[in-house]
């Protein structure tokens, strides 16, 4: 019961959309105000990034960018436990603990796949890849990725699969209505990221899809754990491996990108359609998920059924 975990705090249902509803309308006044700026200096998104990273670095400005969700990071856990007053651990798992495990595992699995997956890629098509591997500038990226990716993806994570789910779950008691919102709203949160301007709007299938599949693995495994372990491996193993003058995020990676026509296909996305599901199917073998269609798309408990079933009669009852 992971959406339920949101009653064990002091305040009503508002409480949960104050930090998501103040960070979407960061990142809309931050796509607005960077379309104004891009239409008035007649520029693009790969051009403007390319004059800040010209001037600060890359490490520089890939450090700087993930310096704003620590902030966000610590912002969400401070509203969570001193607000709201519900334990982190509820906020992240229905379980006793915080299971490490799951997302140590999850990390590494997705990891080794995501490197695997790359790898194939890069030798598929050479041509469209150059190595520019350097000692110098790779070590400090790597300290970089390994410290401050993970507060990137949890915040991400604590914000959407966490706040979000839990707070549309027990307003709209539906587990489908929370899964898919919340999905969309990862998606378009990616919407100002110069892949789009680049790639087209296709490649929100991608967002809105690796969205679907993390609220998904939220809600089978009854918490957060293999979501986190996911999202920090995707962003961790992709900074470190490739990247493009055309990405959101820019990097001294191994390889770097030259295609000179990047493109979203039909066939970018077939990973979307099979390979998650195939995910979660591999997932649920693993963890011996159960009742997936009452998990996914059933009714949210009550308060008062919630409490009766925890066997408390208040919220104070949950407190250690």
């Amino acid at each position: 019961m992971y959406i339920e975990q949101g009653y064990k705090g002091k305040l009503g249902t508002w409480n949960f959309f104050v930090i998501p509803v103040l960070f979407i309308l960061l990142m809309a006044f931050n796509y607005v105000s960077t379309k104004l700026m891009l239409s008035e200096s007649d520029q693009s998104m790969e051009v403007l990034m390319s004059q800040m990273i010209d001037q600060m670095g890359k490490n520089v400005f890939l450090a700087v960018n993930l310096m704003i969700f620590v902030v966000g990071l610590f912002a969400v856990f401070f509203w969570v436990k001193f607000i709201h007053q519900q334990t982190l651990t509820h906020l992240t798992t229905s379980r006793k603990k915080i299971d490490w495990k799951r997302i140590g595992f999850m990390f590494v699995l997705w990891g080794t796949f995501s490197a695997a997956t790359t790898l194939i890629a890069v030798y598929s098509v050479p041509e469209n890849y150059e190595l520019q591997f350097n000692w110098t500038s790779f070590l400090p990226l790597l300290i970089i990725s390994l410290v401050l990716f993970p507060f990137q993806t949890s915040f991400e994570e604590y914000l959407f699969r966490g706040q979000l789910l839990q707070g549309l779950g027990i307003a709209t008691k539906s587990r489908a209505v929370s899964w898919i919102v919340t999905s969309v709203l990862f998606g378009v949160m990616h919407a100002a990221n110069p892949e789009v301007e680049k790639l087209g709007p296709s490649i929100m299938i991608f967002y809105i899809g690796t969205g679907l599949v993390l609220g998904a693995m939220t809600l089978l495994d009854e918490g957060l754990e293999l979501a986190l372990g996911f999202h920090a491996a995707n962003n961790i193993v992709g900074s470190l491996l490739i990247t493009s003058t055309w990405t959101a995020i820019q990097t001294d990676s191994v390889y770097i990108d030259t295609s000179v026509m990047p493109s979203f296909s039909i066939i970018d996305a077939l990973p979307i359609f099979i390979g998650y599901p195939i995910l979660l199917i591999i997932l649920g073998k693993i963890y011996k998920w159960k009742n997936w269609k009452e998990k996914l798309f059933g009714r949210v408990l009550s308060k008062k059924e919630f409490l009766a079933i925890e066997g408390v009669s208040s919220y104070d009852e949950f407190q250690e």
